[in-house]
């Protein structure tokens, strides 16, 4: 079933009687009742602190939760004159679908600018606000992605795939593409809205890469804005991803094919400026479970074997071979390993006839041997060591290595 609209009838009757607003923030939800009160009571004291001559909604887009979600956003007390929608989004059940209705909101509303944050974020202060939503109203910048502070443990499909793929790709050094928090201004809410995309895993969890590759493609201003640390319900990496996984890495290997023509021509990457002063915080540390990460890994090879033989090169797949063979105790996989098999990975999904879901499921246990790959390069290293001497080196390889990327795509 396709949907014409994310927005409820309840949700429109209620914008129309709000009639319009200047800036809006959007908390997407399902199953947060115990953090999402601190969230609306934070960001509607921000809107209303920073913000004082633009009026202000905030609308909580709900993906049915049987927990109450909607009923704490209600019964949360906000600061006098903030809006509060609460609704259940229509579509496929997804964050991209609670984002969809978020949109629509905010251009029923004819909102200056837009932010969109998490709704486990235990982290956020009022400033959040004015750090994502100020560079819009200030300094006319049309899209803000975050500046974390993280432990080296969390976000390790931003540290091993979405970073460094978008910095090599598109030539912004954006270090949190898929971030969760997001400002952006009203003229790029139509760009975002005309995309034909709705009934698309963009509307599950994939929404996050794609409106920053959206942004960056649409030729949108962007800055990064310096939130600190982000503290929030973070799991295990070896936990199991399942669906995210595929829907995330699948639309940012999606959009290469739309956006060929511009990748290709890029060279480099050039720095995005960041607003706001630099943070000093010490995040919460990320458990991390390196055996079950290895042995995932070495799963993978009976599970999928038949589709890295399709995927990989014949190159790639002896050093793949290798890294399989290792003892637990002399484990390592190297950047310089990974990057040209998720550019295997890449130019399969795209350019092969093996099947898209396969591709990218295959490619999960990968993920967990770089990711045990890295954790071993790194356990005696702090976050800002780690930062400088892996991640930042492994965005380098990704950029260094980008011409065999263009060769393998370009091949029969």
């Amino acid at each position: 079933m396709s949907y014409e609209t994310a927005l409820h009838e309840d949700a429109r009757k209620r914008i129309e009687q709000i009639g319009q607003a200047d800036i809006l923030v959007g908390i997407p939800s399902y199953n947060n009742a115990g953090t999402i009160g601190h969230v609306v009571r934070t960001a509607a004291e921000g809107m209303v602190k920073h913000f004082p001559d633009l009026k202000p909604v905030l609308i909580n887009s709900d993906g049915g939760s049987p927990d109450g979600t909607r009923l704490v956003v209600l019964n949360t007390s906000v600061p006098q004159g903030v809006e509060v929608i609460a609704t259940e989004y229509q579509g496929i059940p997804g964050k991209g679908s609670a984002f969809r209705a978020v949109f629509e909101a905010a251009k029923a509303l004819g909102v200056k600018v837009c932010v969109v944050v998490d709704s486990d974020l235990r982290s956020i202060t009022p400033e959040w606000i004015e750090l994502l939503a100020g560079p819009i109203v200030k300094e006319g910048y049309g899209y803000v992605t975050p500046f974390y502070i993280r432990h080296k443990y969390d976000g390790t499909i931003t540290n091993n795939i979405c970073y460094p793929m978008t910095r090599m790709l598109y030539g912004l050094d954006i270090r949190q593409p898929i971030g969760g928090d997001f400002g952006f201004s009203g003229d790029l809410l139509d760009h975002y809205l005309d995309q034909d995309v709705w009934e698309t895993d963009v509307a599950r969890f994939g929404i996050d890469i794609w409106m920053t590759t959206t942004a960056i493609n649409a030729g949108a201003r962007i800055c990064q804005t310096n939130l600190g640390a982000k503290i929030h319900d973070a799991k295990d990496p070896a936990a199991a991803l399942g669906p995210m996984f595929r829907q995330v890495v699948g639309t940012l290997f999606g959009m290469m094919s739309k956006y060929e023509t511009r990748w290709k021509a890029v060279t480099g990457s050039r720095p995005t400026p960041i607003y706001g002063e630099p943070k000093e915080l010490k995040p919460e540390p990320v458990p991390v479970t390196l055996s079950v990460m290895i042995e995932k890994l070495r799963a993978g090879r009976e599970e999928w074997g038949e589709v890295w033989d399709g995927v990989l090169s014949a190159e790639n797949w002896t050093i793949l071979k290798a890294i399989l063979a290792q003892p637990h105790r002399s484990y390592r996989f190297a950047a310089e390993q990974w990057a040209p098999i998720v550019f295997d990975f890449a130019v399969a999904y795209n350019r092969s006839s093996l099947d898209k879901d396969a591709v990218i499921d295959s490619m999960t246990p990968l993920y967990y041997g770089r990711t045990a790959g890295l954790v071993v390069e790194s356990q005696d290293m702090d976050s800002a060591t780690f930062e400088r001497e892996v991640i930042q080196a492994q965005a380098r390889t990704f950029g260094e290595l980008k011409p065999r990327l263009i060769e393998s795509w370009g091949r029969p």
